[in-house]
């Protein structure tokens, strides 16, 4: 859209940097601090403010940002209050993990703190052929799911052995979560469709952490922001996502990519 803005920011930690493509062509930068709550509720949309105001009302064609919030919401342990199903048996998979030692001589093993604050045993198992060995319980699920929402936990992660493929035991406990009112429900073989377990189960739980954080953000971004056509996030692979489709397992290195 020509007689438009494009803006391009970096929400940091620290500081948000702000470069804006005026309609008339040159390039205009801002930087503000990302937290000043006496100033302002949220710097990007700011420093869009401040940038209109001194250069000239104009529509906003396109904004395109890179932000830690995810990075730091992650390694400070602040993303949502989570539980994790997963079949039975298999409770204590995703802590036991690969079992990578990076200091083989090491006698002391510090775990890095696990993200679920609840783990739900499925009583469900399909086999590597698709074959239902086990089938599941949707009344046990139903009584489980319901006993972790009285505990406020609004965000689940479903992990289930072979799940990546044979889906339906998955799809079906994403109805059930959604039947119990679960607000953030993130599924493998939606979220990270791999063969193995723990890594599938890692993204899966990653996701369901931080997703919810990155959509109170965007939300809050897209309603003070100036009127606008596209809002877009960069990812961790340095693509661009419409803000609709921005998740959590995509934005860990948002801020660095």
């Amino acid at each position: 859209m020509s007689g438009a803005y494009r803006f391009a920011i970096d929400r940091g930690g620290t500081f948000t940097d702000v470069v804006a493509e005026t309609p008339d062509g040159p390039l205009v930068a801002a930087k503000l601090l990302s937290e000043d709550p006496e100033h302002y509720a949220d710097a990007a949309s700011e420093a869009v403010r401040r940038i209109l105001a001194e250069h000239g009302d104009a529509p906003i064609a396109e904004v395109s940002i890179g932000t830690t919030i995810a990075t730091n919401a992650l390694l400070e342990r602040k993303g949502e209050r989570l539980a994790l199903a997963i079949t039975r048996g298999f409770g204590d998979a995703l802590r036991i993990g690969t079992q990578a030692r990076p200091d083989i001589f090491a006698r002391h093993i510090v775990l890095p703190e696990q993200l679920p604050a609840e783990v739900i045993e499925i009583d469900e198992r399909v086999g590597a052929d698709g074959t239902v060995v086990r089938p599941l319980d949707e009344d046990a699920v139903r009584s489980a799911f319901a006993g972790v929402r009285a505990k406020g936990i609004d965000a689940i992660a479903i992990v289930l052995m072979h799940g990546w493929r044979y889906t339906a035991h998955e799809a079906r406990l994403v109805a059930l979560a959604r039947e119990a009112g679960f607000a953030q429900v993130s599924a493998s073989h939606e979220v990270a469709p791999l063969v193995k377990l723990v890594p599938r189960g890692d993204t899966t739980v990653v996701d369901a952490y931080l997703t919810p954080n990155i959509h109170r953000y965007v939300r809050q971004l897209d309603q003070a922001l100036h009127p606008h056509d596209v809002l877009r996030f960069m990812q961790s692979n340095g693509g661009l996502a419409d803000a609709r489709a921005f998740r959590g397992k995509d934005a860990i290195l948002s801020g660095p990519a």
